[in-house]
């Protein structure tokens, strides 16, 4: 196995005690941070849209809204941790407000995500949350990047074409299920087959991503909506999908080559904490996403609590070697840290290739 192994046991038990407080999650904090985010992420997209493309005002609103929307959609996360049955209204106000029009309704992270903390699924071949980049594949991480210009396309052609199309032929429905329906990075990914879905919840999202779409197409068709306006969807689209693509590369070590399951200490140590600065940071690793090591130990912590939870570890625990291990100063140290890793493993692999 390509990762190194923790042979000192993790103080989970003592951990656990310091932070045994933290689990319930606040409706209130929830409500006013997204609202706030999607309010004026929505209204600084439409700044963007109504002054030159080019002027300080536009790059500035552009940037904004960019930042804001990728907030509020991040809280999608948030929503596959939720205990089921709770917190419906919020759920439904996120789709409406965010996920329909960002064209990725909750069911396309709910579920797979889960499936990612699954411990004994965690880093291997069937988590389409992980890909072996530190485990050798540098290049990997390039062509990963590049996705970004490709992926909101992807979607427009998913909800837009694909999903009228799955409607009228069964067959062709069950394959976009299963390719076509999950926020993964590893696109060779294959979602199991979907259960009866007798709310028709999985229809009514992907009928009204569908209805979203056409219809701000059918609004510039009239002349109600500048064709600018699709113009900077697409452009706040790819640079969320810049920022989230950097901040998954730094969420993990990637060191499994995926042939093996790794223990819960070997999990916590190829996951990363970037505490970072409270602002900075949180910019490109919003909604708690900073504390991504904390997060994998405890997947229930709502996100407004892994602040509080990483200072007690880091300050509490009677022995906080390992648990510090997983932290990386910045972005940037988290990036150089796997480019070095997958750089290093991939020497190894020419240097003593397998028989």
């Amino acid at each position: 196995m390509a990762i190194e192994r923790e042979h000192n046991a993790f103080p989970m038990k003592e951990a656990n005690t310091l932070v045994a407080d933290l689990m319930k999650p606040s409706p209130r904090i929830y409500w006013v941070d997204f609202l706030l985010s999607i309010t004026l992420g929505w209204a600084a997209f439409a700044v963007a849209v109504t002054t030159p493309t080019f002027s300080v005002l536009g790059i500035v609103s552009l940037l904004a809204s960019t930042l804001l929307l990728y907030r509020a959609v991040l809280f999608t996360h948030e929503l596959t941790h939720l205990k089921g049955g709770t917190f419906k209204a919020f759920r439904f106000v996120w789709n409406l407000l965010c996920g329909f029009a960002m064209l990725i309704p909750s069911f396309t992270y709910h579920g797979v995500h889960r499936h990612h903390h699954v411990h004994d699924v965690y880093g291997t071949k069937e988590d389409g949350e992980y890909l072996p980049f530190g485990a050798g594949n540098p290049l990997g991480i390039i062509g990963y990047m590049f996705l970004i210009f490709i992926l909101p396309a992807f979607f427009v052609v998913r909800f837009l074409i694909l999903a009228p199309l799955g409607w009228a032929i069964p067959p062709l429905r069950k394959l976009i299920w299963r390719s076509a329906s999950s926020l993964t990075i590893d696109l060779t990914y294959q979602r199991a087959t979907k259960k009866d879905d007798p709310k028709g919840l999985y229809l009514f999202q992907e009928f009204m991503a569908f209805a979203y779409g056409w219809t701000a197409i059918g609004l510039v068709w009239q002349g109600i909506l500048p064709i600018k306006a699709l113009a900077i969807w697409y452009a706040v689209a790819v640079l969320i999908f810049l920022f989230n693509s950097l901040r998954t590369l730094a969420a993990h070590a990637y060191r499994n080559p995926g042939e093996e399951q790794m223990s819960v200490a070997e999990q916590f140590l190829d996951s990363v904490d970037v505490p970072g600065h409270p602002i900075i940071t949180t910019l490109w690793a919003p909604v708690g996403l900073r504390f991504h090591a904390t997060h994998h130990l405890y997947p229930r912590m709502p996100y407004h609590n892994l602040p509080h939870a990483y200072a007690r570890l880091r300050d509490n625990l009677s022995d906080n070697s390992i648990y510090l291990r997983a932290s990386r100063k910045n972005l940037a140290h988290a990036l150089i840290r796997l480019w070095q890793d997958a750089a290093e493993a991939d020497r190894a692999k020419h240097a003593h290739p397998a028989e």
